[in-house]
């Protein structure tokens, strides 16, 4: 099997990738997203490039979508569409451009969450100032500000105080960017992550923060091997399945009375501390699953 594995470099999880398809005597090769191109019409080209000069995409028998490089919302729109064309062709693509499409959006996947019947925390998204200062105050003036478009944690403030949100709500409205609040939620320090791939819990970890309000393992927290209950087993493909995901990391933070919040599904999942934690080959999980889907 010819897998592309579509990133913005080679880090850790794209090497990860490449060792598992090689010991599964598949042959897989880096793809930058930012060099593809597609052709329409009358052209003397493939219709969907790697580059210059490169081999069409839709000659590989699956992709695998590692990361989403940053970039205009031309760019990003643009690189979406070619997943969608690719899919059109056949090619098997994990996740499936609409899941991509829909997990990248916070608001999105949340309101996808939230039909599903899964318990999110509340939230109010909007595009002036003076609305996020009336959502502030309905919140509890304790809330966590995030970008619509983010990950690891990254861009994320906790704000409680007044002033504080005035000139932050300000200062992102100056960037046209969408204000999305969210109540705090009161937890223990620590938080669950279950890796779902093709409708199974694969591994499950508990991420305890390193002193801090986030349990990202970007942001210092580690991961440390969790079974999951059923009822949080069921809650991860639940959530999985709202947003469409073949692979997701599916993050459960519980409640101060006992509850359990979906906060996010992330549809290009990490494992670079899941893997260790839980003994579970994750990057040759993926390469199989694709091996099963052609």
């Amino acid at each position: 099997m010819r897998i592309a594995i579509l990133s913005g470099g080679d880090g850790w999880h794209v090497r990860d990738l490449l060792r598992a398809a090689l010991e599964l005597g598949h042959v897989a090769e880096v793809v930058d997203f930012r060099k593809v191109q597609a052709c329409v019409g009358r052209v003397s080209l493939p219709p969907l490039l790697i580059g210059a000069g490169k081999p069409d995409l839709a000659d590989f028998d699956a992709i695998i979508v590692r990361t989403m490089p940053p970039g205009s919302l031309e760019q990003v729109v643009f690189r979406m569409d070619v997943l969608q064309a690719l899919a059109n062709r056949g090619v098997k693509i994990l996740n499936p451009p609409r899941a991509l499409e829909v997990c990248v959006d916070k608001y999105l996947a949340l309101e996808r969450l939230q039909q599903a019947g899964l318990l999110v925390p509340e939230t109010i998204v909007c595009q002036r100032a003076d609305a996020a200062l009336d959502a502030f105050e309905q919140l509890g003036r304790d809330v966590v500000v995030k970008p619509i478009f983010g990950s690891e944690g990254r861009g994320m403030m906790r704000i409680t105080d007044p002033e504080l949100a005035w000139r932050t709500f300000r200062a992102i409205e100056r960037t046209q960017a969408v204000l999305y609040l969210q109540r705090f939620i009161r937890h223990p320090g620590w938080d669950l992550r279950a890796f779902v791939l093709n409708g199974k819990v694969i591994a499950s970890v508990r991420r305890v923060s390193a002193g801090d309000w986030r349990t990202n393992v970007a942001q210092g927290a580690r991961a440390e091997l969790f079974k999951l209950t059923s009822s949080q087993e069921e809650l991860a493909l639940l959530a999985s399945a709202a947003v469409g995901t073949i692979a997701a990391g599916v993050d459960l933070l519980p409640g101060p009375n006992g509850e359990i919040y979906l906060i996010e599904v992330n549809a290009v999942p990490g494992w670079r501390a899941l893997s260790p934690a839980t003994g579970v080959d994750v990057a040759r999980a993926i390469v199989n699953a694709c091996e099963a889907a052609t």
